[in-house]
């Protein structure tokens, strides 16, 4: 008789050609992730993963038996949310997914408050570079910087995150204070691969300083943060965090960067839950809250400088 736990891990494996990343996913050791794929294998008398160079690819068999597990795997979960939604106690997990910087600036304040006023609840805060899976329930809510388009899932904005461009005045003193008209020629530039930053942010600093050479670049909006501060270079940067830095100076430019969008996402089957529907309103509120200091009009302070 096949064991369930063992297509699970099966799938994990499939998915990911990795025991390392399966074994990550699914929080166990990656010994556990073999000896659930050797069963599996064993039960069937076939072979389902070959081990390859790019990683664990499946054999014709496997990718039979992969059809036939997430067709299972999708009607358990269906049932599981189903069942989830009729349950109207304050009371339980909730796991929330998000970008780090937004996890630890945004929402674990917001949370913390969450907890005083429902103790019964717990919130599981899960930082990933990758989006986890609503319809896999690898999460019940995730915090996103860009739109799903998912059919089974409800999609609202929230909310927008404002940036800005940074340096630390001792970079300033050093370098000179950036030309744009010449293309920022002789400056640094500190870019991002990913987290909170997305494409249109990228684009905007590649146009404003064309001849400026790349210093360092990251996929950590907060590493980012730290190299400007550092005197590493310009940087585009969240206003809600680079405005909280004393040691970083806003710089004016002809045109502010893009702002990108908060969206808050829920699956459909979950958006009716009693304590998913309190954490949904919770993150919603406060985000609210902090409308001004995410997204702020960009106006010369006495933290910015005009240069160019």
């Amino acid at each position: 008789m096949l064991d369930w736990d063992d297509l699970r891990f099966f799938l994990a494996l499939a998915r990911s050609g990795s025991l390392s990343a399966a074994a990550r996913d699914l929080r166990v050791a990656q010994s556990t992730v073999g000896r659930r794929l050797g069963s599996l294998e064993a039960s069937l008398g076939v072979r389902l993963l070959n081990r390859t160079p790019d990683g664990y690819m499946p054999t014709l068999a496997g990718e039979e038996v992969r059809a036939q597990a997430e067709k299972l795997e999708a009607e358990a979960l269906s049932l599981e949310r189903t069942v989830a939604g009729r349950d109207t106690r304050l009371a339980g997990l909730v796991r929330v997914t998000c970008a780090e910087t937004i996890a630890s600036y945004l929402l674990a304040p917001c949370l913390a408050a969450l907890h005083a006023e429902h103790p019964d609840m717990m919130v599981e805060l899960i930082s990933n570079p990758r989006e986890l899976s609503l319809a896999m329930r690898e999460a019940e809510i995730s915090v996103r910087l860009t739109r799903s388009d998912q059919h089974d899932l409800v999609v609202r904005k929230i909310g927008s995150l404002g940036f800005g461009l940074y340096a630390a005045p001792a970079y300033l003193d050093r370098q000179g204070e950036p030309d744009y008209a010449a293309g920022c020629s002789g400056h640094h530039l500190i870019t991002q691969l990913d987290d909170i930053q997305d494409a249109a942010q990228a684009s905007w600093l590649a146009d404003l300083a064309p001849r400026a050479r790349i210093a360092v670049q990251t996929n950590s909006h907060e590493a980012a943060v730290l190299t400007a501060l550092h005197g590493g270079g310009l940087a585009c940067l969240a206003r809600f965090r680079g405005d909280r830095e004393s040691g970083l100076t806003r710089l004016i430019t002809q045109s502010p960067p893009p702002s990108t969008g908060i969206w808050l996402v829920v699956h459909r089957d979950n958006r009716h839950t009693a304590r998913i529907r309190t954490v949904l309103s919770h993150i919603t509120d406060s985000v609210h809250a902090l409308a001004e200091a995410l997204s702020p009009n960009v106006r010369k302070s006495s933290g910015e400088k005009q240069v160019g």
